[in-house]
């Protein structure tokens, strides 16, 4: 997308409520296919079944996809998003088809480009938008699909950025303006797929707004991943995207208070496309909801003041958003909130500390050089008795846990991995945010890759010098965590008042100025011993 479509799409945003497109598995149902229809001439004898792979219809039966396109548009969406959902690597093992993902996402975002480009020469007053889907994948870095094996995982997070990464240069190379992470049900797997977006951006020299959406799969309140929706903004914001919004799962009716939790958190536009209520499979469409009734549960959201983008998810059709057009036509746009500077960390829950915090209680038993009970523990792979430690420090009240595995007898990083896996299994324990704790970068890194929520770093440090400091900082942004950092530089601790205050001062800037971290986001251990240690010249450092 260039600079000034990009500049186009903001202010617009400003101006009006933006219409996204509605369901597109919906309209291709009502097409009645065979497997005829989804083999086309190309797979006519692919030795697996290929019914029900939507995605594919991009390349046999593009006509299709085109008219749905097209029908939207007619409809008055702003922003459509390609048929390119399930094209991720996870999605088409279903069908043997790893191999088209590229060729999926190209052909996907350039068909959507064309009907836009088509609708937008036409009415050029009426600018259209192609958002690049980006789907949650059939696997879970989060949870487990073996109930016996709580730290078991089906996919690594290495594994999806992989898999994303090709994804977002198909929709890329296609042309989509926006790049849309839809249907969220696992945070780590969000995560993994913004962390992929950024460094296409950074490898390509280019940057495309981005739009995240989560789906809160029951009344709880909560992903599948057990967050709620203000933690999740908490795990994601570092992404800066252009919008964050709910979608699919719920309807309209039972997901307004989680679209106006998130608009009262979100210091972004909001979005939401709901489902046309619950799944009825005896109704025409598979959803009961009319579209004047969701038209008219929109507009009351849009009254209300909590969204900047709105359209339809499962059980939609260009009817529903085409009534929804017409309802919030003349409402204005919800207002950004200003919202005070805090860091804002999350586990399940969100921790957010500003001026007006207390102390903040961080459980370190959890820790193999502070504990010697956790330490025998951990080392004798007595992991469940591990947990309780957590477990207790949590009920007694910390806040955040701390978490530390540098032992010369472990294998530091298989140790973290594994009891952070346990502990995402635990939702008692793992609702508070998790500091990771080590020496070591690569235990740090591998930390990172097991926690959906917004963690703290402890440590960075320009112990080795300013290259390296960069590099770990630009990865902890990019992980979307929280940095500790030690007054430490390359002539040894700070030992003295100014010396403290010249390091800290000194990585500030580096931190905010050259790498673009966010103020709230850095926490400095200025190296004060509450207890004499012995040495001398420690006495003068509190």
């Amino acid at each position: 997308m260039t600079h000034l479509r990009s500049t186009l799409l903001e202010n617009l945003l400003t101006q009006r409520i933006l219409l996204l497109d509605g369901a597109m598995g919906t309209m291709i149902q009502s097409y009645k296919l065979t497997e005829a229809d989804y083999r086309g001439t190309r797979f006519a004898d692919y030795p697996h079944d290929l019914k029900g792979n939507n995605d594919l219809l991009t390349l046999t039966r593009p006509d299709i996809i085109r008219s749905i396109h097209s029908a939207y548009l007619e409809a008055g969406a702003d922003i459509i998003e390609t048929n390119t959902f399930n094209s991720n690597a996870p999605s088409m093992a279903d069908y043997h088809m790893e191999q088209l993902v590229y060729e999926l996402n190209v052909a996907g975002a350039r068909l959507a480009r064309e009907e836009a480009s088509a609708f937008e020469r036409r009415n050029p007053e009426h600018p259209r938008f192609v958002a690049g889907v980006i789907g949650p994948t059939t696997k879970t870095a989060s949870i487990s699909p073996d109930v016996n094996d709580p730290g078991f995982r089906s996919i690594t997070f290495d594994q999806l950025v992989k898999d994303y990464s090709e994804s977002i240069r198909g929709l890329v190379d296609g042309g989509v303006d926006i790049l849309l992470v839809e249907t969220i049900f696992d945070t780590l797997n969000a995560k993994a797929a913004l962390f992929a977006i950024d460094q296409f951006f950074e490898q390509h020299h280019i940057r495309l707004p981005i739009m995240i959406s989560v789906t809160i799969t029951d009344a709880s309140g909560r992903n599948l991943s057990g967050q709620t929706p203000e933690a999740f903004w908490n795990a994601v914001q570092h992404a800066q995207p252009l919008s964050v919004g709910i979608n699919c799962a719920l309807g309209a009716e039972l997901m307004r208070p989680y679209v106006e939790e998130l608009s009262n958190v979100a210091n972004v536009y909001t979005s939401t496309h709901p489902n046309a209520g619950l799944p009825n499979p005896l109704s025409e469409t598979g959803y009961d909801e009319s579209p004047e009734y969701t038209a008219s549960l929109i507009k009351e959201f849009a009254q209300s003041g909590f969204v900047n983008i709105v359209g339809g998810c499962c059980g939609t059709t260009p009817a529903h958003i085409q009534a929804i057009a017409k309802a919030v036509e003349h409402i204005p746009p919800r207002k950004i909130p200003d919202l005070p500077k805090k860091l804002r960390l999350s586990g399940l829950e969100p921790l957010n500390i500003g001026d007006d915090s207390l102390f903040v209680n961080v459980g370190e038993r959890t820790n193999v050089t502070g504990s010697r009970a956790f330490a025998r523990l951990i080392l004798n792979d007595n992991y469940n008795e591990a947990l309780n430690i957590a477990r207790n420090q949590v009920e007694n009240g910390a806040q955040v846990i701390d978490i530390n595995m540098d032992e010369a007898m472990l294998d530091s990083q298989k140790a973290m991995v594994t009891f952070l896996n346990l502990i995402a299994a635990e939702p008692d324990i793992s609702r508070v945010p998790i500091m990771i704790d080590s020496s070591k970068w690569s235990v740090i890194e591998a930390g990172l890759k097991c926690i959906q929520g917004k963690a703290i770093i402890n440590s960075i440090s320009l112990k080795e010098g300013e290259a390296e400091f960069i590099q770990h900082a630009r990865l902890a942004k990019r992980y979307g965590a929280a940095v500790i950092v030690m007054a430490f530089d390359e002539k040894g601790q700070a030992d003295t008042k100014a010396r403290k205050i010249e390091i800290c001062t000194r990585c500030y800037r580096i931190l905010v100025d050259r790498v673009g971290f966010s103020p709230e986001d850095i926490i400095f251990d200025p190296n004060i011993f509450a207890v004499a240690t012995g040495i001398d010249e420690h006495n003068n450092y509190a």
